[in-house]
């Protein structure tokens, strides 16, 4: 408007007042704006006008210089700040929200300088890159600390997670073979980090030590590992990208809730990854999601073997009461193998003992400090020297509830203890089950005594005798037929009996 004015005025010689007409504005106006020596556009203060967000501005700012104290990856997103203010009763949208806070962070500060970057591209089956993450939840109602692995193909973006308590070696190869079977195959590259997991040592430019153990999953699953530079992150910023995403994403939800185990935590962070590749669209390709590309790259990775036995082995004394010491933790094993030396084998939820190259034993891990896991049966040979100790011995408090109520039964009679101790001894000839088939019949009887325990297993174990066909000549020519009414009519027609007693 302002360029047309000057045009009419100093080019076209049209008077004041038929610009003033012609325009709509007064002259006075027109006056001021031509005898500026220079030609500059009106610049006028910026309205303010109420807004919704304003009851909860002061709120809001609460939280971001709360927010700002702490580490980068435990900062609150604006969404997570727009659902909190939505329980205070925030009526409004989403994007005066996010606006507010685009705007606070801008005004705190000039952002740190950051560095230019060469985008990359991966061939179909070329490279996966893995990384670890910290991360929290709520498991059997207590805030643990989770070790969460993160596996994602650099093609198809296709990705998986998975929590576990420790990041160890044993965990390193769970996660690998998890992927593997999820991503259908095997890229022919691994990048990673300099973690001590896969890095004993970290040399000058490109040298590393790696581990023997993860150098034997690399040469089991024949994919090449490499190794990003030191604080060289971007290195693998496909999965560090994915780290995040994730953390805003997938465990925004999982802090939500609260689990009864790590086992059914992991299996809902696979479904909603499986979930997300459905979904999710990929970066390189808008049109198509990441499970389309994961079909298309599938074809190029390596077929998968059967997995790794990714465990780890080392030496352990058994003590004097049967038990190894493992992670501030006590483990039984059979009682014959006290004061010997054995091997353990470390698997993520187990752990396995091995004596002269066979197993005796099994547990579940446990990761909680200062547990002792029984198993009763690995007693019950000393049980036949000590029957007195099923009184108050800790690990036949672990028996199955019919053997208890057995027990219960029999340790009120002299002797009592010597014949559980028996009838403990037939578990380990017979099996378990028979025994407690046998006893609870026992206990149904109501004739409770360990000779009649004994004597039922005896009966079931004892096989049936087979039925063989009498040959003969003879043939019936008229085949009996079961009618009792026979013998009422036989007790109708006898006189009746004479009382010889009177």
């Amino acid at each position: 408007m302002l360029a047309k004015i000057r045009r009419m005025y100093f080019r076209d010689k049209v008077p004041l007042r038929e610009i003033a007409r012609q325009t709509g504005l007064s002259r006075n106006t027109l006056r001021h704006w031509l005898r500026q020596s220079e030609m500059r556009e009106p610049a006028y203060p910026r309205r303010t006008a109420p807004s919704i967000l304003d009851p909860y501005k002061e709120q809001l700012a609460t939280w971001l210089r709360t927010d700002s104290h702490r580490p980068k990856r435990d900062r609150r997103t604006a969404k997570v700040l727009f659902q909190l203010l939505q329980a205070q009763g925030y009526p409004g949208g989403y994007a005066r929200v996010a606006i507010f806070v685009r705007q606070w962070r801008e005004a705190g500060g000039a952002a740190p300088a950051r560095k230019a970057f060469i985008p990359l591209r991966f061939a179909p089956g070329e490279a996966f890159q893995f990384d670890w993450s910290c991360e929290y939840a709520v498991i059997g109602g207590l805030r643990r600390r989770l070790e969460a692995a993160h596996i994602k193909l650099a093609h198809s973006r296709a990705f998986l997670v998975v929590a576990y308590p420790l990041q160890t070696h044993e965990m390193l190869f769970d996660a690998h073979a998890r992927a593997f079977a999820a991503f259908g195959g095997i890229p022919r590259r691994g990048i990673y980090d300099n973690m001590k997991t896969a890095v004993d040592k970290v040399g000058r430019g490109k040298e590393r030590t790696v581990n023997a153990r993860f150098q034997a999953m690399t040469g089991h699953y024949l994919f090449e590992p490499e190794f990003c530079n030191r604080a060289a992150g971007w290195e693998k910023g496909v999965v560090e990208k994915n780290v995040q995403d994730r953390r805003r994403q997938l465990w925004a939800n999982a802090n939500a809730r609260h689990w009864p185990s790590l086992e059914v935590l992991n299996d809902w962070l696979a479904s909603e990854c499986r979930a997300a590749w459905m979904d999710m669209r990929h970066p390189d390709c808008p049109d198509l999601t990441l499970l389309s590309v994961l079909e298309d790259e599938q074809p190029h990775l390596m077929p998968n073997p059967q997995p790794f036995d990714g465990y780890i082995e080392q030496p352990v004394r058994v003590s004097a009461t049967a038990l190894i010491h493992y992670q501030r933790s006590r483990y039984s094993v059979p009682a014959e193998l006290a004061h010997q030396v054995i091997s353990l084998r470390v698997y993520p939820w187990e752990l396995v003992l091995v004596a002269e190259g066979e197993e005796v034993a099994r547990h579940r891990r446990c990761f909680e400090r200062y547990q002792t896991v029984y198993d009763w049966q690995h007693y019950v040979g000393v049980l036949q020297r000590k029957p007195g100790a099923l009184r108050n011995g800790a690990p036949f408090t672990e028996m199955p509830e019919r053997l208890r109520t057995l027990q219960r039964y029999l340790l009120r009679q002299e002797g009592g203890d010597r014949v559980m101790a028996q009838v403990l001894a037939a578990v380990v000839s017979e099996g378990l089950e028979p025994v407690l088939v046998a006893v609870e019949l026992a206990l149904e009887s109501g004739n409770i005594s360990g000779d009649h325990v004994l004597n039922v297993l005896a009966r079931l174990q004892s096989p049936l005798p087979p039925k063989t066909p009498v040959e003969t000549s003879l043939t019936l020519s008229e085949e009996p037929l079961a009618n009792v009414q026979r013998y009422d009519h036989l007790r109708s027609t006898v006189p009746a009996e004479v009382n010889h007693v009177e």
